[in-house]
């Protein structure tokens, strides 16, 4: 697995990231981190994405639009997933293991049934964000 270098195109990586994770959807991911400070986990950390969803045809999806949300906790990286157009559907949390939520209350939820998709990416993302030991 590819781990990133501050100087990686890191949205492109993860829109393939997100291809590979949620077939037969093509993915593009747009920063929408209100200070953008990837540089390593060696320093500061913080990245909110946002991937819009499209058919291989190119029509939007914009039902499918995730808010992928990558951050330091301590010395481990966590990431959030969640459906921007479904608020009140169940969230993703990702650290060491995947844990779904009741964004109203964080209160741990079954696991939807597009779940299982969406753990591999963040695993993946993980993989590819967490620096290598």
């Amino acid at each position: 697995m590819h781990t990133l270098d501050p100087t990686d195109d890191y949205l492109g990586i993860v829109a393939k990231a997100c291809d590979h994770c949620l077939k037969p959807w093509r993915h593009s991911v747009i920063d929408n981190s209100i200070n953008s400070s990837y540089d390593s986990l060696d320093h500061a950390f913080d990245l909110i994405l946002k991937v819009e969803c499209r058919c291989e045809k190119g029509q939007r999806y914009p039902g499918n639009d995730l808010e992928v949300e990558i951050y330091k906790s301590g010395s481990d990286l966590s990431i959030t997933l969640s459906w921007i157009s479904y608020p009140n559907k169940s969230m993703l949390w990702h650290g060491r293991h995947s844990i779904w939520m009741d964004p109203a209350n964080g209160k741990r939820s079954k696991t939807p049934d597009d779940g299982a998709s969406l753990e591999a990416l963040a695993r993946r993302l993980r993989s590819i964000f967490l620096k290598e030991e």
